[in-house]
């Protein structure tokens, strides 16, 4: 169990915001065709944006917790093989780090975009969305492990249902989280300068998870719905 639950700390950091193929029904409208920023515009970008939402995402983890560490690290991973993806994780001394592939800039059209993505990753953190996920793994592997032993199961079989019970209880809130964070990603947005209005197009280029069991990820049009209605509620653009 404690082995199980180590990997779902460990994997607890991947995020919603990753480019990768969705299954296919019969018949799909066709996709629109990714247009990103040009390899050599992508290190300038980054470097642009991170240098207005870094602040402001610190101000705001400042006012919004208590005790958190909200020294980001905003870094691009030096594998430039790795998938298109950007995610929140812990460094080994507690740092909030936000971290980009290369191949995620290149999916990424605008200034506006970078800006929506790297305010949604530092709303996981501000919202706590990590140390909430291993908590709902830890609660649903003991609770799984307990009735199994309950109604006379052998050490195997606990230890199988701990560890499927830790694998649902890490994606039951998830979508939650995501819808989360995009809500408090806008404020960010807006607040370092940037148009969440034109940042939340990135959705309309990711493929739609829809609302499969046991997803982690909401359905596109459901965040851009958290979205507008955020814009609206706090009168952005």
């Amino acid at each position: 169990m404690r082995r199980f639950l180590c990997l779902i700390a460990l994997t607890a950091s991947a995020c919603n915001m990753v480019v990768e193929p969705a299954p296919q029904p019969a018949r799909t409208a066709p996709q629109q065709p990714v247009q990103g920023l040009a390899p050599g515009q992508a290190s300038s970008a980054f470097a642009a944006v991170t240098r207005r939402v870094e602040p402001v995402a610190e101000r705001e983890c400042r006012s919004r917790t208590q005790g958190l560490n909200c020294d980001f690290l905003i870094r691009i991973d030096p594998n430039p093989n790795a998938a298109p993806n950007a995610y929140q994780s812990l460094d080994r001394n507690g740092r909030p780090v936000i971290t980009f592939t290369r191949r995620m800039l290149g999916q990424i059209a605008n200034h506006d975009e970078l800006a929506f993505v790297m305010s949604h990753e530092a709303a996981h953190h501000i919202r706590g969305h990590l140390a909430r996920q291993a908590t709902n793994s830890a609660l649903v592997s003991v609770g799984a492990g307990l009735i199994t032993a309950l109604a006379g199961g052998g050490s195997a079989s606990v230890s199988t249902a701990q560890d499927i019970g830790g694998f649902v209880g890490a994606r039951t809130y998830s979508k939650d989280f995501e819808l989360e964070a995009d809500e408090l990603g806008t404020i960010i947005t807006h607040k370092s300068g940037y148009r969440p209005s034109v940042g939340v197009r990135f959705f309309n280029r990711l493929p739609d998870p829809g609302d499969r069991f046991l997803g982690t990820h909401p359905a596109n049009p459901d965040r851009v719905r958290v979205v507008q209605a955020t814009i609206a509620r706090n009168n952005l653009n």
